[in-house]
């Protein structure tokens, strides 16, 4: 059997796993399978796609250090006194770095100036109502009243977030193609696990249900993350040929 199959078999026995354990509640070690099954899927992507892109590998990379970092201080408190939790800090930090590379990933495969211009009155709706949503989540996800450091994390997260997740739209409208269609159900899917895990840890108690949910798509969306990758972009020739007859 080849490395790749056997990669292949041990991500899909992790994932099951991980899933598992979220269900039987068992966070902490689900926090543990989840990381190394990150690290496997960063093994697996330099084993399986031959022309690997940086800024999508340098997402992977350093969405599974953030999921290794969690793991490791998942029970780690502040020192007392402490006004700052660096762990917390650093981890939310680390995801927004990767998701900022993703983005990246994105604006190399599109003409973005074009895709606006495209679809202006679409774009503009996009991000209003993702500013809207940003505000919405932050404010469930920090409940204090106080404006602490917390809150400016939680909105710088939730910011690039949904700018992906409209990025990724707007990519799809534009290019038209499996790999933008994959790249927007990645990012969907990203959206509603962190809406979900909002719902679970500070709306309703705990519910393993909802802990298996938002895990379920964390799952598919890096399936689809994943699956894009190792398609090669088909440019939508509809809006290029458009464009040469108007030159």
């Amino acid at each position: 059997m080849s490395i790749k199959k056997i990669l292949g078999i041990l991500l899909i026995l992790l994932s099951i796993l991980f899933l598992g354990l979220q269900s039987l509640g068992r966070e902490l070690d689900a926090f543990g399978i989840k990381a190394l099954a990150m690290f496997m899927l960063t093994v697996y992507y330099i084993f399986t796609v031959k022309k690997k892109h940086i800024l999508f590998l340098l997402f992977v990379i350093i969405y599974a250090s953030a999921e290794i970092h969690n793991y490791l201080t998942y029970n780690v408190l502040p020192p007392d006194g402490s006004e700052i939790d660096i762990h917390y800090v650093l981890g939310n930090l680390l995801y927004v770095l990767a998701y900022v590379f993703l983005i990246a990933r994105i604006f190399s495969i599109m003409n973005f100036k074009r895709a606006i211009s495209k679809f202006p009155l679409q774009s503009l709706l996009l991000f209003v109502l993702g500013i809207f949503v940003v505000n919405m989540i932050t404010d469930l996800s920090v409940p204090e009243i106080e404006y602490d450091y917390s809150y400016a994390v939680e909105m710088v997260y939730n910011t690039v977030i949904m700018f992906l997740v409209c990025l990724a739209l707007i990519n799809y409208m534009y290019n038209d193609t499996k790999k933008s269609m994959n790249l927007l159900i990645g990012a969907i899917c990203i959206v509603f696990s962190e809406v979900i895990q909002i719902a679970y840890y500070y709306i309703t108690d705990l519910d393993n249900t909802l802990s298996v949910i938002y895990s379920f798509f964390l799952v598919g969306a890096f399936v689809f993350f994943y699956l894009q990758s190792r398609l090669t972009q088909e440019y939508n020739t509809i809006y290029e040929e458009q464009q040469d007859l108007k030159v």
